[in-house]
């Protein structure tokens, strides 16, 4: 489980992309609060502190506004057209013992059977699934084997060692991996050819001429 920490944030007025790319350009992120009942709050956090937390893998945290001490649990990010730096966050008010659903990611171990022994390839279908669990225990990485898998064989989510405590939301038959055949043998028949034998060519028979026709007539 990861360690739980604090963000210090501040409470944001300013709204609309221009202030958003202003507040960026300070080293900040536009971030909302919501849940529990309460009031949705816009804040702004150091975003530098929160890509370090996430990069932790830190899902659960606090954050201080104005002197007030909220838990919330990251929900969803928004990214830069390069996918690297975060341009909003959004986080929900929870407690930590309260289960929550939640995406997480997931990641394949082993060497499929089917690529060592048929030539296959393991081709992953799905790199998050989405679970059910204490917010205080939401795990940054769910890891599964593959070794067995087989030409044809696939992987699915109802077969993922989930962590104690936590239930599988995402479709059960959902397929998270599978062995495929890269490459189809198939056997072409070739013409033998005697060396050294050239080929007949057929004969091309050709309408006689008129005048022929008329001299046997």
């Amino acid at each position: 489980m990861a360690k739980r920490l604090v963000l210090k944030g501040q409470t944001r007025t300013e709204t609309g992309s221009k202030q958003a790319k202003r507040l960026r350009d300070q080293g900040l992120v536009p971030a909302i609060a919501y849940g529990h009942k309460e009031e949705p709050i816009s804040i702004k956090l150091n975003c530098h502190d929160l890509t370090e937390a996430l990069h932790h893998g830190h899902r659960l945290m606090d954050i201080e506004v104005d002197g007030k001490l909220e838990t919330v649990i990251v929900k969803d990010l928004q990214y830069d057209h390069l996918g690297k730096g975060i341009i909003h966050a959004d986080l929900m008010r929870v407690d930590a013992s309260e289960k929550v659903n939640v995406t997480v990611a997931i990641e394949a171990k082993g060497t499929a059977k089917g690529t060592l022994e048929e030539g296959g390839m393991l081709q992953i279908v799905a790199d998050t699934i989405d679970i059910n669990c204490p917010a205080e225990d939401i795990p940054e990485v769910i890891y599964y084997n593959v070794e067995d898998l087989e030409i044809g064989d696939a992987f699915h989510a109802n077969e993922l060692p989930l962590p104690e405590g936590a239930e599988l939301v995402s479709e059960p038959e959902t397929t998270l991996a599978s062995c495929i055949m890269t490459r189809v043998e198939e056997e072409e028949e070739e013409e033998e050819m005697v060396p050294g034998e050239i080929p007949t060519e057929p004969e091309v028979i050709t309408e006689r001429p008129a005048e022929e026709e008329t001299e046997e007539g």
